[in-house]
Parts: C-alpha cells; structure tokens; sequence
C-alpha cells in the first residue's frame, strides 16, 4: 500500500525538488545581474524531469589526484541535468549576460508552476485522505 502511495507521488516530488533547484539558478541570476562577466545559468526542465524519473544521471564524478581532496559541486549539474548557459539577446559591455527581463519571467513562471504542483499534491492528499476515511 505504502510502495503504491509512492509511486503515485514520485512524479510530483521530483518535479517539485526541480522546480525548488531550478529556482536558485533563477534567483542566483537576478542576484548578479550587475556582476561583471556573471553567464546565466538554467536548466531544461523538460529533460531534466525525464532524466530524473528515469533514474540515469548525466553527471560526471570528479577525478581526485589525491586523497586530501574534498568532493566538491561544481555546479555544473542539477539532479543530473546538465546547466546551461543562456545565450545573450543583446550582448552587454561588461560580459553579464543576465537579461532582467528574462530571469523575472522565467521566475515567475516557475514559481507558479511549483505552487501548481504543491497544490495539486495537497488536493490529492486530500483524496486519498477521505477515501482511507470514507
């Protein structure tokens, strides 16, 4: 019973642990949108789902020469999903290429797609909650 309940959440709280991820990429963005040289960073949250659900993993494990050497994160990979760099519209003098504009929408956008996703794993909570009850 427990493993089918699982199952039936596996997808939202991958998708949801996503979302959380990819929204520090977008905050860390709008964060060093007047850092000289910063390149924007996100993901492609579509394959990224796929690869997460799947369960493969595209990233590379980090070669230590020695022993003294710490596991690090680069950060260049969320969940197994590769980050990418966005590429400019319009290019600025100090290399930024942190369009304001962009990283407000896509914030946006992906906030309110994980506020979905929390409550639609709330009202299917609730389902399940009044049919155990019921």
């Amino acid at each position: 019973m427990v493993s089918k309940l699982d199952d039936s959440l596996r997808f939202q709280q991958v998708a949801l642990s996503l979302r959380a991820a990819r929204q520090e990429l977008l905050a860390s963005n709008i964060a060093n949108a007047d850092t000289p040289n910063y390149k924007a960073r996100d993901i492609d949250f579509a394959s990224a789902l796929q690869t997460a659900l799947a369960g493969t993993s595209a990233a590379v494990p980090m070669t230590k020469t020695s022993p003294v050497h710490l596991e690090g994160n680069s950060g260049a990979s969320v969940m197994g999903a590769p980050v990418m760099y966005r590429k400019p519209a319009q290019p600025s003098a100090d290399g930024n290429t942190v369009d304001m504009d962009v990283e407000r929408a896509q914030f946006a956008d992906n906030a309110l797609r994980y506020e979905a996703s929390v409550r639609f794993v709330s009202e299917e909570m609730k389902m399940m909650l009044a049919a155990i009850q019921g």
